[in-house]
């Protein structure tokens, strides 16, 4: 079991990397031509990042709060450059920002500030699908992503084999990166980098083949 969850993480892999990449790689360029500003991520700190309708009165504790993640992650990044005496650059930044930075641009508060232009990266999304939806694919994607940093079961449950979880994100991750673009899965095929669903079958096989034990 634990060598059949290994080599499901090793499949996911280029798939998982493909999906963070390709996803900051196209909210980037959306953003980018929104402010007019390929240097949006380090412009807005002062900007939308931190618009005043993100400070708001918690209803319970009474207490101010503010929403200023995105804006402590790029000051974060930039920080880990100076420390390492690197220059700061648009694209250094962008490689430092983790995938909850780009999953917070869905959130409702920050969705509304870019004018909803996170979800115009893909071609075509399903009828009804919105903000709300994407948001959960992604959540979901990064919830598969730590589960395998973190050596979690991907294909059992309990002491049995269940292939069901990972047929689900598997599904999941096709269908996100084809309502980017098609293409992309065609390229990962001819590629040999998806695997997915053939260490599945293997999975399968291994599980239901007739075992002998040694008395």
């Amino acid at each position: 079991m634990y060598y059949a969850n290994c080599r499901l993480a090793r499949a996911f892999q280029p798939l998982i990397s493909t999906f963070e990449v390709v996803l900051r790689n196209r909210l980037h360029y959306a953003n980018a031509h929104l402010f007019g500003d390929v240097q949006w991520m380090i412009n807005q700190k002062t900007g939308f990042m931190s618009d005043s309708s993100l400070t708001h009165v918690n209803k319970k504790t009474k207490k101010i709060e503010t929403n200023d993640f995105l804006k402590k992650e790029v000051l974060r990044a930039e920080k880990k450059l100076k420390d390492e005496k690197r220059n700061i650059t648009a694209g250094r930044v962008i490689a430092e920002l983790n995938l909850g930075f780009w999953n917070s641009l869905y959130e409702k508060h920050h969705f509304a500030l870019l004018k909803g232009v996170p979800c115009t990266i893909f071609q075509s999304l399903p009828k009804g699908y919105g903000r709300k939806e994407v948001n959960d694919y992604i959540l979901r994607i990064r919830k598969l992503r730590n589960r395998i940093s973190h050596n979690e079961p991907l294909c059992f449950n309990g002491n049995k084999y269940d292939m069901g979880y990972a047929k689900d994100m598997y599904a999941r991750i096709v269908d996100f990166l084809s309502w980017i673009d098609p293409d992309i899965l065609k390229d990962m095929k001819l590629g040999n980098l998806d695997s997915v669903e053939e260490v599945i079958k293997e999975n399968e096989q291994i599980i239901n083949k007739p075992r002998t034990v040694d008395v």
